[in-house]
């Protein structure tokens, strides 16, 4: 067994722990990231690439909580359910009615508008930083409404956005076809975000991102903790790696497993109610992706990436855990919705599945352990990871340093 020892152990590579293992290390922390997977995997890669700041809406609202069996039983629905999952799904469900009542969800979205506000200057200084400046696009996003009903109805949802503070505007066929000219008609128009930007190769930027970590310091552990215990002097990690088992002592655990924290958490004494979306993208080789800017056909659920040198769809919701197989029907029904877009579109080169950290109420897990400080979770990100990955480390940075930002207590683990 090899014996360990670091000030602070970062369980989880993904964009959110490399994000935080980079900033702790360049403050002069000692840090080791804990993943059994090369850092940058799972859905910081497969992504639509957004840093969407303009995502201010909890995913459960009125609306969907209207429609709520038609989205969760149509198998052509961009929200999806396994059904062998209803069982252990069970209580998140439950609690994801609750968050979707009006109230529960204006405190989100406003919670959620708090959070958001400086993802996109975040991201801008971090990319400059660590020499990703020419994968950052600053051309904004755009929702996409096939019919002028769906168009018109995007006025209260956009007027909701505006007193959150999103910038936003609501653009004709017309003014669309200028905008994208590869883009075929779209009938109703589109809501266009201009303050958006979005990265064209999110591999290559988390892999940059990595880098910089390593450069600061940060050490990188090939291995999955399994078994989490405090004591008096910190934390202890244990678990399986490449090089065989492992015993690690941590003056401080930060958890930013993504979809896999739930276990870590509860052993840290933290009953979270985390489960998972699976979330899906397609690609196509192209040199030139046909878009300039993500876009998302709403009714369909997913975004149309214009990735560096391929075009990216990516998206819709499966609610269903972690052990089951890829759905080739989910895989199905993005490559129908993107014909219905580009019908020319020959076989996808590729196809992906990855998890997303779900929590009921739209809101990441960010702070200390109800049971104390040496635990810190920074988890729960839903669709909005990679947008909030350097938001997160410098809450994560706050709770270290005992500096906490103010305002977030919405965000706390004991909320539940």
């Amino acid at each position: 067994m090899t014996r360990l020892e670091t000030e602070i152990a970062v369980v989880g590579a993904g964009v959110v722990g490399l994000a935080i293992a980079h900033r702790l290390a360049r403050a002069g922390h000692e840090v080791l990231l804990i993943d059994p997977e090369p850092p940058g995997s799972g859905a910081s890669y497969g992504n639509a690439g957004t840093i969407a700041d303009y995502a201010v809406m909890p995913v459960g609202t009125p609306d969907v909580l209207r429609a709520l069996p038609t989205l969760l039983f149509d198998r052509n629905s961009p929200l999806a359910l396994r059904r062998s999952a209803i069982p252990a799904l069970a209580p998140w469900l439950l609690r994801f009615l609750r968050q979707s009542l009006p109230g529960a969800a204006m405190r989100n979205a406003a919670v959620l508008a708090r959070l958001l506000a400086d993802a996109c200057p975040r991201w801008i200084a971090l990319a400059d930083e660590i020499g990703g400046s020419a994968i950052l696009q600053h051309r904004g996003c755009l929702y996409l409404y096939e019919t002028e009903a769906a168009y018109r109805q995007a006025d209260a949802d956009m007027a909701v956005r505006r007193a959150l503070g999103i910038t936003v505007e609501l653009i004709g066929p017309a003014d669309l076809a200028g905008m994208e000219p590869g883009l075929p008609p779209v009938a109703g128009g589109a809501a266009f975000f201009p303050r958006a930007v979005f990265l064209n190769d999110p591999g290559r930027m988390v892999g940059l991102l990595a880098e910089a970590a390593v450069t600061a310091g940060a050490g990188v552990l090939r291995a999955r903790a399994g078994r989490l215990l405090r004591h008096g002097n910190g934390v202890t990690l244990e678990g399986d790696g490449a090089a065989g088992p492992f015993h690690l002592q941590a003056r401080r655990v930060v958890i930013a497993a993504g979809a896999h924290s739930r276990a870590l958490a509860r052993a840290a004494g933290d009953r979270v109610p985390l489960d998972t979306e699976r979330g899906y993208h397609l690609e196509w080789d192209m040199a030139q992706p046909r878009l300039s800017r993500p876009s998302c056909p709403t009714a369909r659920g997913f975004y149309l990436c214009p990735m560096a040198g391929r075009l990216r769809v990516a998206g819709t919701v499966e609610l269903g855990g972690l052990r089951a197989p890829p759905s080739p029907h989910r895989l199905a029904r993005l490559e129908a919705g993107a014909r219905a877009i580009f019908p020319d579109l020959p076989a996808p080169d590729r196809s992906w599945m990855g998890f997303r950290p779900s929590i009921p109420d739209s809101l990441p897990v960010i702070g200390p352990s109800v049971a104390g400080a040496e635990v810190i979770h920074a988890y729960g990100h839903g669709h909005i990871g990679l947008t909030l990955a350097p938001v997160t480390a410098a809450l994560v940075e706050g709770w270290v340093t005992g500096r906490p930002a103010e305002g977030f207590a919405a965000l706390l683990p004991g909320r539940f």
